[in-house]
């Protein structure tokens, strides 16, 4: 069984009829970034600390963390025992790890439908002396006897694996992928765990639910998000765990709540590199509980008059309203750009405007269009900022991380319970662009736009859909005015989103020329 591209999320919660009960959750974090014999992460201690963060706001406990050279699998494997030993009947173990996978020949012929072995890899592995290093390294069957133990006790289990085994990219990233290389050197004997957990089957693990940072065919980079590089899939645990995901404030997460905000969150910081994968693929039941919280942080405190979440300014979560930008040649005179964090880049001779992961946003940007394209990425995220209190979903087909010219797809957006829809793309040269406008709408509508074609000018689009039940009648008219940019429309969204009842949804869209 391979569970390391997997995340097991469990569902925890049983009630007593007279007095309630609330199980009880305890977590196990590691974050790796320092490979003294392998190419080192930027991103991944971030990730467990700002996940421990979480947990420590949400009153989850005992937490034990692992950082760096303090991931040892005996010092794991000893905190993973006493977790389980301390846990009861209905409790739930978080069991989250942030650093490289790997893959190796499987240790046990015949347990491995592709032959392969994924483990995760510790910093005291060696690949250069695989066999005298290989205790440092934890292989996806010893990980189901080690859930094997919990689930004969009763006990749920969360794994969340921030990593990635194989697969390939389109895009041009900058960053690094959480994928080491294949480890082809003999390596010992497999341990007893191993061969234990080769035995143990999905359908014995009833209490498991695993989630991968991406599917199969795709790395897993590690993205910048708030300047910094991160991994996606545990940004976005992290705001989950703070009750961004908690949609009914019951303080629980259920397994649909979870998927709605990390599938959503995900393609959105990744700006659509990456694709969660969950398993198993549909809820055991309608009610499923993934995850229980003592206490549920909501991220946007207030409320609407309807009782639902009211959203926050995104100043009052971080966002500045400025953009990191360096130059290569003259820089022509610009508003709101500066402040920290990885930057965007443009470059004056080619007219290139690259992202802080390394991507094309824009070919042929003139002097002139630089202040259009730096005013689209701060409303984006804004946008993202809004998006991560309460996403939306969207949906573009075929899915791919990068459209060729030629290519036609299908952009589909549900306005769901809301009276009101916006839908409008954000152009990579900066334009505004209204697809759709839906006021006091009677019933649910779909937008959808098919056939669209992928053309000239190729680069980053960001189609954006804003259900809500805020007044939206202005902010429509204004698209009416050719002379709306992105700035003028930030100004709009702020004072009117900022305390609304509403969903944000944003599909990128990269695209380049047929042989580039």
């Amino acid at each position: 069984m391979t569970v390391l591209r997997e995340i097991v999320f469990v569902a925890t919660l049983f009630a007593l009829p007279v007095a309630p009960a609330i199980a009880a959750t305890s977590a196990l974090v590691v974050g790796i970034d320092s490979y003294p014999h392998e190419v080192s992460l930027d991103g991944a201690v971030r990730d467990a600390l700002d996940v421990t963060q979480a947990l420590k706001a949400a009153d989850v406990g005992p937490i034990r963390q692992f950082i760096n050279e303090q991931a040892t699998k005996d010092a794991i494997r000893e905190a993973w025992v006493e977790l389980v030993a301390a846990a009861e009947r209905g409790d739930t173990i978080l069991f989250t790890y942030a650093g490289h996978g790997a893959q190796m020949p499987e240790l046990i012929a015949g347990s491995e439908e592709d032959g392969l072995d994924e483990f995760l890899e510790l910093p005291g592995f060696d690949r250069a002396r695989a066999e005298e290093t290989a205790s440092e390294i934890i292989v996806d069957n010893e990980l189901s006897a080690w859930f094997a133990e919990a689930e004969a006790k009763g006990i749920h289990v969360l794994f969340v694996s921030d990593s990635c085994y194989s697969g390939g990219m389109n895009r041009s990233i900058s960053g690094k992928t959480r994928l080491a290389p294949m480890v082809r050197a003999k390596v010992p004997p497999p341990s007893k765990e191993a061969i234990s957990g080769a035995k143990v089957r999905d359908a014995e693990l009833s209490q498991v639910t695993i989630l991968a940072a991406s599917l199969e065919s795709q790395p897993t980079p590690e993205v910048v998000i708030g300047g910094e590089p991160r991994g996606a899939l545990s940004w976005s645990f992290a705001r989950a765990l703070e009750g961004a995901a908690d949609r009914d404030g019951d303080g629980r997460i259920s397994r649909v709540e979870l998927e709605d905000y990390v599938f959503s969150n995900v393609k959105l910081q990744s700006e659509a590199l990456q694709v969660p994968n969950f398993t198993p693929q549909l809820p055991r039941s309608d009610k499923e509980i993934v995850l229980p919280l003592p206490r549920s942080a909501k991220v946007a405190g207030a409320e609407t008059a309807s009782g639902k979440s009211a959203l926050k300014s995104p100043r009052h979560l971080g966002w500045t309203g400025r953009l990191p930008l360096s130059v290569v040649g003259q820089m022509p005179g610009l508003a709101n750009v500066g402040g920290e964090g990885l930057p965007y880049r443009w470059e004056a001779a080619s007219g290139v405007f690259y992202t802080p992961n390394g991507d094309v946003a824009g070919e042929h940007v003139a002097p002139d269009m630089v202040q259009r394209v730096v005013d689209k990425f701060i409303l984006v995220d804004f946008l993202k900022a809004m998006a991560a209190q309460s996403p939306g979903t969207v949906s573009l087909k075929p899915v791919k991380d990068i459209y060729l010219a030629g290519d036609r797809l299908t952009f589909e957006a549900d306005q769901g319970r809301y009276a009101n829809m916006l839908v409008f793309n954000l152009a990579n040269t900066g334009e505004v662009q209204l697809l759709d406008v839906q006021i006091a709408g009677r019933g649910s509508h779909t937008f959808s736009l098919q056939g669209l074609e992928v053309v000239k000018p190729f680069g980053a689009d960001h189609l954006v859909v804003i259900s809500t039940d805020a007044p939206i009648d202005a902010i429509a008219a204004a698209f009416s005015n050719s002379s709306l940019d992105g700035a003028s429309l930030l100004r709009l969204l702020e004072t009117r989103l900022e305390g609304s009842d509403s969903t944000i949804a944003i599909q990128p869209l990269y695209t380049r020329g047929q042989g580039q």
